[in-house]
């Protein structure tokens, strides 16, 4: 049998930047849920990348930003965590951001790591005169050393087979840690509670969809029929917050359900039935018995 490069990959990097777009792109399968909004990434999400030559299993996380309350804490605790379990870092940036701010301060959590880093210059079809890129290549470049720069647009593709081949060559050689035909690491109850929360990013503003948690209540079978009936709650942390998410009449949720119910459906391949739950539990996202039992880590210590 000839070997193969296996081996993680952390993707790092400020918020909306485009870490889970990119992973998505890669794999060609929409594992981590996205939204224009920052910060729609919570967990660390594994998505596994296989050819004949390599398995690559990248570690989606949530955006690295100066936190100051519990829960922000955590989701900066989970991404930073990352850097020292990964054989290669692809540290993302959105070249069309208007400060260097939060990259500068993702380059001072990764000072002391000896990793690769590659540097991924992420939306770069959204820039008007590609001139710019070379002197910003230039700004990042004298942060730190970076192991290759490589820029991309994880939304229409360009450039990620190049980041791909990049990443690849920094693998040790080795077992594959997965099946060949493994895309995530996630169970079919997690994947769901987040196409939920996606649209609740997508269908509601302001404060609502970071003060939301989803968890599955019941996911059960029905191979004769072709079915999977799922019941899920979705918790917010005042009533305000509950008639949003509800809207006039059900509306709201209804939409919330139907574009979930189309995704989970394409996931798993076969027939949905939904059903969405609104619970209020008040200031969940300040409460550590509360965050651990809706599945975050806390941080060490705590």
């Amino acid at each position: 049998m000839s070997s193969v490069r296996s081996g993680f990959v952390g993707l790092v990097g400020a918020p909306n930047v485009g870490k889970s777009t990119l992973m998505n792109q890669i794999l060609k399968q929409k594992i981590s849920i996205t939204c224009p909004k920052p910060q729609t990434t919570r967990n660390r999400i594994l998505g596994i990348y296989n050819t004949s030559r390599c398995q690559m299993i990248f570690v989606d996380t949530p955006g690295i930003h100066r936190a100051r309350d519990t829960f922000n804490k955590i989701l900066v605790e989970t991404a930073l965590a990352t850097l020292s379990d990964v054989d290669v870092v692809a540290f993302i940036t959105d070249v069309t951001a208007r400060s260097m701010d939060l990259d500068r301060f993702a380059v001072q959590c990764m000072e002391k790591l000896t990793t690769p880093v590659v540097l991924v210059l992420n939306k770069v079809d959204l820039l008007k005169d590609k001139a710019t890129l070379l002197p910003l290549m230039q700004r990042y470049t004298a942060m730190r050393p970076f192991a290759a720069v490589v820029p991309v647009s994880a939304l229409t593709g360009d450039g990620v087979m190049e980041l791909v081949g990049e990443l690849e060559k920094r693998l040790p050689e080795g077992p594959r840690y997965y099946p060949e035909d493994a895309v995530t690491d996630q169970p079919e109850r997690f994947l769901v509670a987040e196409i939920v929360r996606e649209k609740v990013f997508h269908l509601t503003e302001e404060e609502v969809p970071y003060a939301t948690a989803v968890t599955v209540e019941a996911f059960r079978e029905d191979p004769e029929k072709n079915l999977i009936r799922i019941e899920a709650t979705i918790h917010v942390e005042r009533d305000s917050q509950k008639g949003i998410v509800i809207g006039k009449g059900g509306a709201r949720l209804k939409e919330i359900g139907r574009q979930a119910r189309e995704d989970m459906e394409r996931l798993l391949g076969c027939r949905v039935y939904l059903g969405l739950y609104v619970r209020v539990q008040k200031n969940w996202r300040q409460d550590r018995r509360v965050l651990g039992e809706f599945g975050y880590r806390l941080p060490q210590g705590t």
